[in-house]
C-alpha cells in the first residue's frame, strides 16, 4: 500500500527528521516537499545523503492552494505560522501539525500517542505534542492516572539539546554562544506551559495551577531530559509498577529502574521514564527522556500518522537508537 505524503517546512530540523523517517517507511511515499527559503532547490541540494528516489524532488513554495493529491501532510512550521494556512488544506487530507498552533484546539486531536492512542485513530487533524511535553507527560501520565501525585504541585526542570531551538538562524544559538554553556530561558511564560497544564488536568481531573516549568539549553545536539518534582506519599516501587502497568504493550516507552540518559534515545522514537520517591518527605521525582527530534517531534508525528492511516504504529519506526 502506497500512502502519498507531503512535508511542509522540510528544511527545518523537524521537517528534515520527518523526511529521514519517511524515506525508509514501507508504506509512505514522499511526493511533495515545501518550504520558503529552500523553494526551488532539490532535496539533494539540502540533504546530501537523501536516497536516490528522492534526490531530484524539487521543494515547492508552500501554498495550500497548489497541493498535489495527498493522503497525509506533515507540517513542521514555527508556532504562529501554520494555523491560517492549514485551515485551507482540504478535509480529505490528514494533517499532522508538528508545530504548536493546534495543541488543545477544537477539532484537533492531541497526539500524545503513547498515552491516548485510541483517541488518535481515525482522526484527520492531529496536533503533535512539543518536545518538552513529550518527555514530561510520558513520565507523569501513570502517576496522575493512579492518583499517586498531586497535580497542582509539580515543578519541571528540563534540559534540551540546541536543535530543540529550531533552525531559525538566531545567532544566540550558534556554536560560540552554546558551547560550554548552560542557558535557562522562557521562565514563567514558555509556550509549552499551557499545553502541559491542560494535559495534566486531563490526566488527573484536578487543577495544575501550581505548575512550574524551567527549560534549559545545553551544549549537545539532540535530547530532552525532564526532571520533575512532585508531591505524593508513595514509593519508588509503586511508581515503577504504575508505569509498567500503564505502558504494558506500548512499544515505545521503556520503564527503567535507573535514571535515564539522553543518549539512550538518540535517533529513535523511544521514551524512557523512571522514578524515585521518598514517602517520608512527601516527594516524588519523575524523569523522562526523549530525542527532541524523534519522540519530541518527527518520530511521534510518524507514529500518529501510522495510527490515523490504520497502520501498525511501529511501522517505519523500529530502528534502534544511535550509540555512542
Amino acid at each position: 500500500m502506497s500512502i502519498r505524503v507531503g512535508i511542509v517546512g522540510i528544511s527545518g530540523f523537524g521537517g528534515g527528521e520527518a523526511m529521514r523517517l519517511i524515506a525508509s517507511h514501507p508504506s509512505f511515499e514522499l511526493v511533495y516537499a515545501a518550504g520558503e527559503a529552500s523553494a526551488g532547490s532539490r532535496l539533494m541540494d539540502r540533504f546530501s545523503g537523501v536516497p536516490d528516489k528522492l534526490a531530484d524532488l524539487v521543494i515547492a513554495r508552500w501554498d495550500p492552494a497548489t497541493l498535489p493529491k495527498l493522503d497525509v501532510l506533515f507540517a513542521s512550521l514555527p508556532t504562529g505560522a501554520s494555523a491560517e494556512a492549514l485551515a485551507r488544506v482540504p478535509e480529505d487530507v490528514k494533517v499532522v501539525d508538528i508545530g504548536g498552533d493546534h495543541r488543545f484546539v477544537g477539532g484537533w486531536a492531541y497526539g500524545l500517542a503513547d498515552v491516548w492512542p485510541d483517541q488518535i485513530r481515525d482522526q484527520r487533524r492531529i496536533a503533535n505534542p512539543g518536545c518538552f511535553p513529550a518527555a514530561t507527560l510520558t513520565a507523569l501520565a501513570p502517576l496522575l492516572a493512579e492518583g499517586l501525585i498531586e497535580p497542582g504541585n509539580i515543578v519541571i526542570d528540563a534540559k534540551t539539546g540546541i536543535s530543540g531551538a529550531g533552525r531559525g538562524g538566531d545567532s544566540k544559538f550558534g556554536y560560540a554562544e552554546s558551547n560550554e554553556n548552560l542557558v535557562p530561558y522562557g521562565l514563567l511564560r514558555h509556550v509549552h506551559m499551557p499545553e502541559m497544564a491542560k494535559a495534566i488536568e486531563r490526566l488527573s481531573g484536578g487543577s495544575a495551577a501550581g505548575l512550574v516549568f524551567t527549560p534549559h539549553l545545553v551544549p549537545m545536539t539532540r535530547g530532552v531530559l525532564a526532571t520533575i518534582y512532585c508531591r505524593g506519599r508513595t514509593t519508588t516501587d509503586a511508581c515503577l509498577d504504575a508505569a509498567r502497568r500503564f505502558y504494558a504493550g506500548r512499544p515505545f516507552v521503556r520503564v527503567t529502574d535507573k535514571p535515564p540518559q539522553t543518549k539512550w534515545a538518540t535517533g529513535s522514537n523511544f521514551a524512557f521514564v523512571s522514578y524515585a520517591a521518598d514517602p517520608e518527605r512527601d516527594l516524588v521525582i519523575a524523569m523522562g527522556v526523549v530525542d527532541n527530534l524523534g519522540k519530541g517531534a518527527a518520530g511521534q508525528a510518524v507514529q500518529n500518522a501510522n495510527l490515523v492511516c490504520g497502520l501498525a504504529e511501529t511501522t517505519g519506526l523500529d530502528g534502534t537508537p544511535v550509540w555512542p
